[in-house]
């Protein structure tokens, strides 16, 4: 018995990796998350599919129970994958997963997947790296866990590009306590449905990006970098005019 980790990647069903395919035509069993795409289900064969979709203020299966679930059919099936999006280890709790499996004596594979905080500003044109321009990134969630008696997150970075998952719920709160250590300038950008048709781009500054209506799911972009998307925006524009 052997449970596969599996990164479904940022939306886009094209973006699943090949080694994530050969994972999916194998399983017996496909515990899958609200945001791997639908599509990537049709690489299954005859594969029983259990749905544990997490999304903000619903969770329609706990972490626990989650976790479970996976014990429990790890040992019934030869072959479980458990399908995340993005990467399993990027805020997916897939370090969490893990640990539960080994410690009930079962084996797991890791097959990483393109996390959206790089494969959706990629995607949209926008570097999160640029010479010149940004040589430092810090990817961070937007909503740390409340139950927390002491927050991690002090939105003191110093990188040149900040990233921001899960933080659409809290951006006013979040962004009010960038602009203590960020210039209210600095330019940002939300990327929503990022990699699919219905992507939207999103730009300003700190200042003035919540005034904006921003809908999940999305992220958030911090940093010159923006810039350089705006740049490329329009001369792909001159391109196609």
């Amino acid at each position: 018995m052997v449970v596969y980790l599996v990164g479904a990647g940022p939306g886009d069903p094209d973006l699943i990796t090949v080694k994530g395919i050969k994972a999916l035509k194998k399983a017996d069993v496909v515990v899958y998350d609200r945001l791997a795409n639908d599509e990537i289900l049709d690489y299954t064969k005859n594969a029983e599919l259990i749905y544990v979709g997490k999304k903000s203020g619903e969770h329609y299966k706990k972490q626990d129970e989650i976790n479970q679930i996976l014990v429990d059919q790890a040992k019934t099936h030869d072959v479980v994958v458990r399908l995340k999006g993005g990467d399993p280890f990027v805020f997916g709790r897939g370090g969490e997963e893990m640990l539960t499996l080994l410690e009930n004596g079962i084996d797991v594979e890791f097959i990483p997947g393109v996390t959206s905080a790089i494969g959706v500003p990629t995607s949209a044109g926008l570097p999160v790296t640029h010479r010149g321009v940004a040589t430092s990134l810090t990817v961070v969630t937007g909503h740390e866990d409340p139950t927390k008696p002491n927050k991690q997150v002090k939105w003191n970075f110093n990188s040149d590009t900040l990233v921001i998952l899960m933080g659409v719920g809290l951006l006013k709160k979040n962004i009010k306590e960038i602009m203590k250590h960020k210039d209210p300038k600095t330019p940002v950008c939300v990327i929503e449905n990022g990699t699919m048709s219905d992507q939207k781009i999103i730009t300003g500054t700190l200042e003035d990006i919540t005034n904006n209506d921003i809908n999940t799911p999305a992220i958030v972009i911090v940093g010159q970098v923006v810039d350089v998307l705006k740049e490329s925006l329009l001369k792909k524009a001159e391109i196609n005019g």
